[in-house]
């Protein structure tokens, strides 16, 4: 059988690991099944997400995003900062102001440094605040707020993000309730001041994240609707913060983080 080579660059946006590949270069057609495959860290590469960078006749590239499992994802906030450090330093673009096109629309980016590269997220669109949802018939019920930034979100407040029982237990209970048919990403916040959170996220397809950029929006923006915090919010994950500025109603938000660079490498796929 025919072995498949593909060249790929592993990076990061605070732990939440992802894989870039330059399909303007190389033809991409791995099936659900091989890019699940790559995902896996004992036999492939290892990573949350995988994002493409194609031509876009909108913008000056579109992404298309997998998640470990396979399946398509409409965007990835830290993966679209990855791939905007990828695009300068290999040269496919040498402005520091771009526009990125994924399944979920236009994200104008603007590359301070590649610690601090700003992101317009777009408007928020939240579809329910402070439902309460069961998720056995014996369970207390729940209050979560449901959005859409690009991935649908739903955010639960808790007292404290420490205990593991939230993404290990109730993370993929959430995830996959009946309320949710298509599943939704769940992020647990716990408010430290009206500028501060602490954020926990259990994506779908991926399972727990280090970091997760558009929760990062999620969270920031159902605490400014609900006054609990103010219009710049800095989002905590297990290694390190991003900046989430949302003047409220219908404008964008604005998401600043930074993008690692792990290694490039090659592997082979039959």
């Amino acid at each position: 059988m025919k072995q498949k080579t593909i060249q790929f660059t592993k990076m990061h946006g605070l732990g939440n690991d992802v894989v870039i590949i330059n399909a303007m270069n190389q033809p991409f057609d791995l099936s659900q099944s091989m890019i699940s495959r790559l995902a896996n860290r004992h036999i492939g590469i290892g990573f949350d997400q995988l994002l493409t960078i194609e031509p876009s006749q909108s913008a000056d590239f579109f992404c298309r995003i997998y998640n470990a499992d396979g399946s398509e994802a409409l965007q990835c906030g830290n993966g679209l900062r990855c791939v905007a450090r990828f695009i300068q330093e290999e040269g496919l673009h040498t402005e520091s102001t771009f526009r990125l096109e994924t399944k979920a629309g236009m994200y104008p980016l603007d590359i301070k440094d590649y610690d601090r590269i700003r992101i317009s997220m777009g408007a928020p669109q939240i579809r329910d605040n402070l439902v309460e949802l069961r998720i056995s018939d014996d369970s207390n019920l729940i209050p979560i707020s449901i959005l859409s930034v690009g991935n649908p979100h739903a955010i639960v407040k808790v007292t404290s993000i420490d205990d593991s029982i939230l993404t290990d237990k109730l993370g993929p209970q959430l995830s996959t309730h009946s309320y949710f048919p298509g599943g939704v990403n769940i992020g647990f916040m716990q408010i430290i001041n009206h500028h501060r959170i602490r954020l926990r996220t259990f994506e779908r397809g991926v399972g727990e994240t280090y970091a997760c950029g558009s929760n990062a929006c999620a969270a920031a923006v159902v605490g400014i609707t609900n006054g609990w915090l103010h219009h710049y919010v800095s989002v905590e994950f297990h290694y390190g913060s991003l900046l989430i500025e949302w003047d409220g109603k219908d404008q964008p938000i604005y998401m600043t983080g930074p993008a690692s660079r792990v290694y490039t490498g090659k592997i082979e796929l039959s």
